[in-house]
């Protein structure tokens, strides 16, 4: 397992990026749950963000590829709108304790 963060380093309605042996994450808390992705669009294979941990559209509900504005669910990473339509961000498992926000590996 790899730590990526404390658990109050991830707000509710926020994202986070995170790079852990030259592979880019992103992580977003909602509803009190953690989701993590690996940091590429499926359209183009580059990253999402707008601004180091800016994932989020104007409204924090859904994550938004900053080259195309591809829309993704944040619950299961699947794009609801933009070119890549029907295709889906890779999941990655995580836990998160006391201690942190994990990767699990």
């Amino acid at each position: 397992m790899k730590r990526l963060c404390a658990p109050d380093e991830l707000a509710e309605g926020q994202s986070r990026g995170f790079v852990i042996e030259d592979d880019k994450l992103l992580a977003v808390r909602k509803d009190g749950r953690v989701y993590l992705y690996r940091n590429r669009c499926p359209h183009r294979g580059i990253a999402l963000e707008w601004l180091p941990d800016q994932f989020l559209d104007a409204s924090a509900s859904l994550i938004q590829c900053a080259t195309h504005g591809a829309l993704f669910l944040i619950d299961s990473g699947e794009c609801v709108a933009g070119p890549c339509a029907g295709q889906s961000l890779e999941a990655l498992h995580c836990e998160e304790n006391a201690e942190g926000i994990w990767l699990q590996r």
